[in-house]
């Protein structure tokens, strides 16, 4: 795999918004905690530093160690990574008199700067910080201000270092994929190969050499990132790949005979296995979200044991992990902070003794959609939405049971199947029912009812690290909340989430 790109992640909420730029331009990157700096640097050719929550000026603030990075490499501080710069070298990093956040313009743009070819004076950048550069670091030149924050944008003389108090990679920022393209590509000569017909020639020739003539077993769960990962492996080692499909009882109406069907004739050895009574009875009782992702998780690979012992020889476990589950996982001082723990990250217990493989791993969610099409994976299967490991157990808030599961996979298919029949589920990213704790009081023919209440959700997102939630047309809206309430027994109302992410996230638990 081509490294290229190195980011180092000092905790900010934009890290991975900083990766997706970058991908954008065709260039592989990678993102390490600050205090795991890789050890062998020789295929990276440029670093950027991240943003952060913390200040400079604290005591408990991130120290990388950039000795083998500052003047050797292609280096772009951002925000705290400017700040860091600056502070530790000679400048002086101040408070702010105002906190310095949203909109703002450059009011100044130095001339003939490679950095900011193509970005003109007025243009739009987003500011997140509450300290400000009051003097530049030894050796620096000015090259951009705002009206409030003078030295915006700084070059190091005699390196090829930048450094900038805005964010580059937010949509507000509206030049800021162009000073991304100027410093990776003009200035440090990145070159743009990753495509998805080179990811899938490098992996292929990657899983081969790793899996040998071994046998691997692979969860299929019928989305995108599986079902891309299941075609990949197929291509590398083919007959000695086996496919199996779980019917955790938490899947969506008549999912497990539909997902069966659909990998009829895409050459893939698929087994159907239904486990779901064993899942629900070990779900009995439980409401805490994180008990009952672990839950799921154990009898998942309980399951996944008893039926790979079936297959003879079986060395490796495939796994759909992408890169956003990786992130999310990553739990260290500062970067990154767990969210919630992910049922595909983290390793095997012992008992299972299988090698993992993870072709999917470096991977962002829209990146796996553009390698299925250049593998001829079918557009329906890769225009899925995106839905979760556990299942319904995490829309199922409070405990799990089968008449819950019964009334949200009703209330779930006619909400999907009405984003189909009006046009609508190409145009949102995820979306999905959720069945709450409480009960409402309503009347249905003369009578009181006193039954549940659904809210519906759906987003609009890139990668799922940050979603706004759609704004559907209230007529559509009003026709399926009364087909829920009319054909769902056991429900009277529905509700809509209009919150993004951050702060809330797409999933309730």
């Amino acid at each position: 795999m081509q490294h290229n790109v190195l980011i180092l992640d000092f905790g900010s909420q934009y890290t991975q918004l900083i990766a997706r730029r970058v991908r954008e331009l065709n260039i592989f990157c990678e993102i390490f905690p600050f205090n795991q700096v890789p050890s062998d640097l020789s295929s990276y050719k440029a670093v950027i530093l991240s943003g952060s929550p913390f200040s400079v000026r604290a005591e408990d603030a991130p120290h990388p160690d950039l000795s083998q990075i500052r003047g050797k490499m292609p280096l772009l501080a951002v925000c705290y990574g400017a700040q860091y710069l600056a502070h530790f070298n000679g400048g002086e990093v101040a408070p702010s008199n105002i906190r310095e956040y949203g909109r703002a313009n450059l009011s100044f743009i130095k001339d003939d700067e490679v950095f900011l070819d193509e970005v003109n004076i007025n243009s739009q950048v987003w500011m997140s910080h509450s300290d400000t550069i009051k003097q530049l670091p030894t050796n620096g030149v000015r090259l951009a201000s705002t009206k409030d924050v003078e030295n915006a944008a700084y070059r190091i003389e005699g390196e090829t270092t930048y450094a900038i108090q805005f964010h580059p990679e937010v949509y507000h920022s509206e030049d800021g994929k162009q000073m991304l393209e100027n410093f990776l590509v003009k200035i440090a000569e990145v070159p743009q190969s990753f495509t998805p017909n080179s990811f899938v020639e490098d992996i292929v020739a990657e899983m081969k050499e790793k899996i040998q003539g071994d046998k691997v077993v692979l969860g299929l769960s019928g989305g995108v990132d599986s079902t891309v990962a299941a075609v990949l492996l197929n291509k590398a080692i083919g007959e000695n790949l086996y496919c199996i499909f779980v019917n955790n009882g938490l899947l969506r109406k008549n999912e497990f005979e539909n997902v069966l069907n659909q990998y009829k004739g895409m050459g893939l050895n698929v087994k159907g296995v239904d486990a779901s009574e064993r899942f629900l009875s070990e779900l009995a009782g439980v409401d805490d979200p994180e008990t009952k992702r672990k839950i799921i998780g154990r009898v998942f690979i309980e399951v996944f044991d008893d039926e790979a012992h079936q297959i003879e020889d079986v060395k490796w476990l495939a796994q759909g992990t992408i890169y956003p589950d990786v992130i999310e996982s990553i739990s260290v001082k500062g970067p990154s902070a767990t969210i919630k723990s992910h049922h595909n990250v983290g390793g095997l217990p012992d008992f299972m003794k299988l090698q993992i493989v993870e072709p999917l791993r470096m991977l962002f969610k829209d990146e796996v959609r553009r390698v299925g099409r250049s593998l001829g994976i079918d557009e329906e299967l890769l225009g899925r939405h995106p839905f979760p490991g556990p299942g319904l157990s995490i829309r199922i808030l409070g405990d799990i049971t089968p008449e819950k599961v019964r009334i949200l996979q009703e209330v779930d298919y006619i909400f999907i199947q009405g984003l189909k029949d009006h046009g609508l589920y190409d145009k949102v990213w995820q979306a999905g029912a959720i069945l709450l704790p409480v009960n409402s009081v309503g009347v249905m023919g003369d009578e009181r009812t006193y039954e549940k209440v659904v809210a519906l959700r759906a987003v609009e997102s890139t990668d799922g690290m940050t979603a706004d939630w759609v704004h559907l047309p209230y007529e559509f809206l009003m026709k399926i909340s009364n087909e829920i309430i009319n054909k769902v027994k056991g429900v009277n109302r529905v509700v809509y989430d209009i919150s993004s992410k951050p702060p809330a996230t797409i999933e309730w638990e």
